[in-house]
């Protein structure tokens, strides 16, 4: 695949969905082809699994069947819209993807890192991101700027807590392939941040 696949990553909050436009109107504006989607979500069938798995009608979702849900939405999701944009050499820019799962369920959820990690790597057929940007956020503040919470947001301050702590150990184990943001910053200084990096890994690829 000659594309290039970057995920947003991080807490309720802290600011994905706005860091993830302004990065590919950048990208977009530099010459780039871009396709821009969210997990879970981007196809039909993983939207119509999105409004599962965060209504609010359904808290108390058993802990397994919700990380089957995601890893389901994810392998279609990748089957319908990333891979095929890979291959045609264009730049995903999705807001949330693997990561989300390892953290929310594998460590929030206490299913076990590895489990999950390996579900839905096997989802995916090994398609994993050329680059993770974590946005950084005390859960605290995150969910202070949430209005009407869903059912992963509605969850308790300490899943919060755990699941921020599994972003950290993700991009604690692969630096190279991560980029860990002050989401406390202003979001001139965060995309500023997150554009610097971004144009250096696609300049070294060119």
């Amino acid at each position: 695949m000659t594309g290039y696949f970057i995920a947003f990553e991080g807490g309720e909050g802290a600011g994905k969905s706005t860091q993830e436009g302004l990065l590919a109107a950048h990208l977009a504006e530099s010459g780039h082809v871009i396709v821009r989607t969210r997990e879970p979500g981007g196809t039909p069938a993983s939207e119509a699994i999105r409004s599962v798995v965060l209504n609010p009608e359904f808290t108390g979702l058993d802990s397994r069947a919700e990380a089957l849900l995601f890893a389901a939405a994810r392998g279609e999701h990748v089957a319908r819209v990333i891979r095929p944009a890979l291959e045609r050499g264009d730049v995903v820019v999705c807001d949330r993807y693997i990561d989300s799962s390892v953290s929310y369920q594998g460590v929030g959820r206490e299913l076990g890192i590895e489990t999950i990690r390996d579900l839905s790597i096997w989802a995916t057929q090994d398609c994993v991101p050329d680059l993770t940007i974590v946005l950084d956020v005390d859960p605290a503040l995150g969910l202070s700027r949430v209005a009407n919470p869903d059912r992963m947001e509605a969850e308790p301050i300490e899943f919060h807590r755990s699941v921020r702590q599994g972003f950290l150990t993700l991009a604690a184990l692969d630096p190279s392939r991560y980029l860990v943001v002050d989401a406390r910053q202003t979001i001139d200084e965060i995309a500023a941040e997150i554009r610097t990096r971004v144009d250096a890994e696609l300049g070294a690829r060119a």
